[in-house]
């Protein structure tokens, strides 16, 4: 039973990442069939991140209201319903009144099930959820490709991925009694989740710090995944498809890197892995930064997102354990919120920034970013380690159906 409930989860985080990679890669296509300028697809990507961010910040009183069963059908339904608008839109405002709805949806379905699994069972299946996340993140591109290859229009793209969503909402309201059932295996299951504001959650220990290492890890990967062909092109002089061939490493040492970490889990702690991979990725930054060969450059984009690749499903796992797994609902929704901002807005930042001072300074942002991450994970660990108490003796959920 409760292995029928995983493998659903699994293929939820196949369908969270598909649509993510389409956008920019149909871009160039979409925006000379609509007529607007090439900057456009920015405002159809803030208003998805602003549509994360807020219902990130909800989801706490969501799954309180609805569960987690109904309230994860409802909200992939609003995004395949959103997709399907994308693949129909008359014009670039229809894009644009698709997005919010696209990013509400995706953001209630990632706090939710990250939420989910992260009280029910155990680490290692935190980092292979995350890593089909970007099984389907490369999987949005490859659809698109082979769409556009057969002279085929952008739109099939979105018509297959909101596709694919209704019969997962299908499946998902099949196996909305399977969600009760797992949750009664967990022994203290009657413990009641209490819904916090943020103000109330930055007052509890380590919270603040959590939250900074959300922002700041997600500044990273963003930042580099959406500047590091930049930085190639103008600095290190490759060919924008060599460049771009250093940005897909990058994306793809972070998918295998939390193939692996599942493993790694069944003989290392969170929290060693966390540290262990923000040492790594820092390692990555300061190779990128130094007058090395190209090789070495490359290398450093690998190490960063191989170092990079456990952090974020490790944070999410360890919150129940951290802050109790009575305030995990809310500050799950509110370090998702924090993730979706620090992804937002600190590439735009260095964007900003880069205009004055040129591309060869995002090793060093990367840098300031990794360093503000570990001083607060250092802070986190000394502040939360004396305070599980109970929350130590989790119960997990066995694989046995």
């Amino acid at each position: 039973m409760a292995t029928l409930l995983l493998v659903l989860i699994y293929i939820s985080f196949i369908s969270l990442g598909l649509p993510d990679g389409i956008l920019g890669a149909a871009w160039p296509v979409m925006q000379a069939e609509l007529a607007v300028p090439y900057g456009f697809a920015g405002l159809a990507q803030m208003l998805v991140s602003g549509g994360t961010i807020i219902s990130s910040m909800l989801s706490g009183v969501a799954i309180h209201r609805f569960g987690t069963g109904r309230l994860t059908a409802g909200s992939v339904a609003i995004t395949a319903t959103a997709l399907m608008g994308y693949a129909l839109a008359p014009s670039f405002l229809w894009i644009l009144l698709c997005a919010l709805p696209l990013g509400i949806g995706a953001g209630a379905v990632d706090a939710t099930l990250n939420s989910y699994v992260a009280n029910h069972y155990q680490s290692r299946h935190m980092s292979w959820i995350h890593c089909f996340w970007g099984v389907g993140a490369l999987g949005g591109p490859i659809i698109l490709s082979i769409f556009l290859a057969g002279g085929e229009s952008w739109r099939k793209s979105y018509l297959t991925v909101g596709s694919f969503q209704i019969f997962l909402v299908a499946l998902l309201c099949a196996a909305l009694p399977l969600w009760d059932k797992v949750s009664t295996i967990q022994t203290d299951e009657t413990r009641e989740h209490r819904i916090i504001s943020p103000g109330r959650a930055a007052r509890i220990r380590g919270v603040p710090s959590a939250l900074a290492v959300f922002l700041f890890y997600c500044g990273i990967e963003a930042t580099l995944g959406l500047w590091g062909g930049s930085f190639l092109f103008k600095v290190r002089n490759l060919e924008p498809a060599l460049a771009a061939r250093g940005v897909s490493l990058f994306y793809a040492s972070i998918t295998a890197g939390r193939f692996l970490t599942g493993f790694l889990t069944y003989r290392l702690k969170n929290n060693t892995m966390i540290g262990g991979g923000a040492l790594i990725a820092l390692g990555g930054i300061i190779l990128m930064a130094l007058p090395l060969p190209l090789s070495v450059i490359l290398t450093g984009f690998f190490l960063t997102g191989f170092g990079c690749a456990p952090i974020f499903p490790c944070m999410l796992h360890e919150t129940p354990l951290r802050f109790g797994r009575e305030y995990s609902r809310s500050i799950m929704g509110f370090q998702m919120a924090l993730a979706y901002i620090g992804s937002t807005f600190l590439p735009l930042f260095f964007g900003y920034i880069s205009t004055f001072t040129g591309m060869g300074m995002l090793p060093f942002f990367l840098m300031a970013y990794a360093l503000i991450l570990l001083a607060n994970f250092a802070r986190l660990r000394t502040l939360s380690d004396g305070t599980r108490g109970e929350s130590d003796k989790r119960t997990e959920v066995s694989d046995q159906g």
